[in-house]
């Protein structure tokens, strides 16, 4: 297999960035030591916007996401439906999709299988026009999440204990949500809700797979609607999740559809778009786009297997 060219796109705020103290500099001497035909936009002062556009514009095959969930997820809505392959180099914090396609998470095991990468192509969501990875997230959720941005950057045990006390406030005071769910290809339903989460395809269930996806090109939408959130909720389904069982909980219900509008008496809802907060105008109207996206992936099983000359020759 003949060596691609890179164009990466360098978060170098992302946590993991931070703190290997990852530079253009540093990853520059990381990808010339194994070799690799390289450029590297770590221009952070520049609107994130132009950069994506840099990247569009760029003559490499592929473009390297080296950032968290929404460093993908901005280059990803470039990208989609293009000829261009992105791959996800994990310096954030959840790294979700980079978890999804089985790439190493550290930096050096994933430098040194980027080259046994294969593209593969999966499914992107749409939201009002705007393009998802992994999931978006309505309701009580996304302002837990909030409360997270707002103590970043603070020592790491106030922190912990600011978000559990802002956790514990949010949650007592927690008002479900009046909506509509309308899925095109089934009859509408209201619903009173503490948040809801519609979802690129499936999670699976299994010990330990905690909120993973293993089939990318389903085809569908999911969605996660969980009816109430009180403290015991949240204990009992943290420990169901780690176990493997979780999606049978009496306070969520799970339906499938390939696009669903949902409605509120509320004209802009917060949401979680891929880690990201957002406030969006109401109805919000999502849609599956099959196979939309191509991403450099962790070989199958079989291309694992197969002879080092039979790769090369591929």
């Amino acid at each position: 297999m003949s060596d691609r060219r890179y164009h990466f796109v360098l978060n170098p705020r992302s946590g993991t960035a931070l703190a290997l103290g990852l530079t253009s500099e540093t990853l520059r001497g990381l990808l010339e030591s194994q070799g690799y035909e390289a450029t590297i936009d770590a221009d952070d002062d520049a609107p994130f916007p132009e950069r994506i556009e840099r990247a569009r514009a760029c003559d490499c095959e592929v473009v390297v996401a080296a950032g968290g969930d929404g460093t993908a997820s901005g280059l990803a809505a470039a990208l989609a439906g293009s000829h261009k392959t992105l791959a996800v180099m994990p310096l954030g914090t959840v790294n979700s999709l980079a978890k999804d396609i089985s790439v190493p998470l550290d930096i050096d095991s994933w430098l040194a299988t980027l080259r046994t990468m294969e593209p593969r192509r999966i499914d992107v969501g749409e939201v009002n026009g705007r393009l998802f990875l992994h999931m978006v997230v309505i309701g009580l959720i996304p302002g837990l999440a909030k409360g997270r941005e707002v103590l970043r950057g603070k020592k790491a045990f106030a922190a912990k204990i600011g978000l559990l006390q802002y956790f514990l406030r949010r949650l007592s005071r927690a008002r479900r949500l009046a909506i509509q769910i309308d899925p095109t290809d089934g009859d509408a339903w209201t619903e009173r809700i503490q948040s809801v989460a519609v979802v690129c395809n499936a999670y699976e269930e299994g010990l330990g797979k905690v909120l993973i996806r293993e089939t990318l090109d389903g085809g569908e939408l999911t969605l996660y609607v969980l009816k109430r959130l009180e403290l015991s909720d949240v204990g009992r389904l943290g420990i169901k999740m780690v176990l493997g069982h979780w999606q049978d909980d009496a306070a969520l219900t799970i339906h499938r559809a390939r696009e669903v509008t949902i409605r509120s008496h509320k004209p802009r809802l917060q949401v979680m778009l891929d880690g990201e907060i957002q406030s969006l105008e109401v109805p919000l109207h999502f849609k599956i786009k099959p196979q939309a996206l191509s991403v450099l992936a962790a070989p199958t099983s079989a291309e694992k297997t197969r002879p080092a000359d039979e790769q090369l020759g591929s």
